[in-house]
């Protein structure tokens, strides 16, 4: 039982850390660039966003269409709007 225990315990924090976004910033939130005109500024782009988070990584983080109409993932620092990660599907 103490082995399937450790297992289950191995295997739960595998599958979590497997989960987890990006860490994007440290910087004060007074930093960041405004939601709104940062999702304006991606619309102009081409992207269709269909959730918009910040994430406790601190990142800005969209679901939905980029320019090419490929569903996405993507984590964009907040201070400097660069992509930190992306995930298309």
């Amino acid at each position: 039982m103490k082995k399937l225990m450790i297992i289950f315990s191995a295997l739960t924090l595998i599958s979590a850390t497997a989960f987890a976004g990006p860490k994007c910033t440290d910087s004060d939130k007074k930093t960041w660039m405004n939601k709104d005109s940062f999702q304006k500024d991606l619309k102009k782009q081409g992207y269709k966003i269909k959730k918009f988070k910040v994430t406790s990584g601190n990142c800005y983080e969209i679901y939905g269409w980029d320019k090419d109409s490929k569903k996405v993932e993507i984590y964009f620092h907040p201070v400097t709007a660069k992509i930190v990660k992306t995930r298309k599907f």
